[in-house]
């Protein structure tokens, strides 16, 4: 009996030592619960169970804390109608988890002449932007675009603001940003005035693969803004 304990309770140590995956511990935290409580365990293996059991417990809590909710926005230019903007929301694994999207915004003649080169920036980050941030019931942790000019949202959200590109906007002008980060296979540039988003974005760069690509998921709302627009104009 006593050289089984060992066996079980060398076994437990590698268990705890090793870095297994959440699914595999937790299948074996089952498994040895029902030998505990079926008093096939001595003292040494209880000692290593109850350091298995506190390891998975720890990764447990860990895994539902660091979840990274992002937003993927991006607009559409429509021939004679302006703008429809779409944001995606999905977990860090690229999963969707809320769509929105606005009907056509066009400016006016008026709009056009009081905002001038700020247009842009106006309609599509402060207007269609903080639209679509307000309509999602699923609030993503921060928000990525492929259109420096929408970067202009974050002046009006707390939420952290990323472009993907680099710091030229659509008319190909030189935007003040600065501050950079890496995040998944993108160096993600932040809005002159909010550096600082660079360190949030540093500090959860750990939850997406290295390789994550973040301009496939802006793909997937611009395919669907286009797919929207098709199915309007066709009736």
């Amino acid at each position: 009996m006593i050289a089984k304990d060992n066996l079980i309770a060398a076994s437990m140590r590698k268990l705890v030592d090793m870095a297994l995956p959440m699914p595999l511990i937790s299948r074996f935290c089952r498994i040895l619960v029902t030998w505990k409580c079926m008093s096939h365990l001595g003292a040494c293996s209880v000692f290593y169970f109850d350091l298995l059991e506190e390891k998975y417990k720890r990764m447990s809590n860990s895994g539902h804390s660091e979840q990274l909710r992002l937003g993927f926005l991006a607009a559409v230019e429509v021939e004679g109608r302006g703008y429809v903007g779409g944001l995606l929301v999905t977990n860090q694994n690229g999963r969707p988890l809320e769509f929105q999207c606005t009907t056509p915004v066009k400016p006016d003649r008026t709009q056009e002449i009081l905002y001038g080169k700020m247009l842009r920036p106006w309609l599509l980050g402060e207007l269609i932007g903080q639209t679509l941030l307000q309509r999602v019931s699923i609030k993503p942790d921060m928000i990525l675009t492929s259109d420096p000019d929408i970067l202009e949202l974050r002046n009006h959200i707390d939420t952290p603001v990323a472009c993907t590109l680099d710091g030229k906007n659509s008319r190909g002008q030189q935007l003040e940003i600065e501050a950079t980060a890496q995040m998944g296979g993108r160096k993600l540039r932040f809005h002159s005035t909010h550096q600082d988003d660079s360190k949030f974005v540093s500090k959860q760069s750990h939850l997406l693969p290295s390789q994550a690509d973040l301009e496939e998921p802006l793909e997937r709302v611009q395919e669907a803004l286009n797919e929207t627009i098709r199915t309007v104009m066709a009736r």
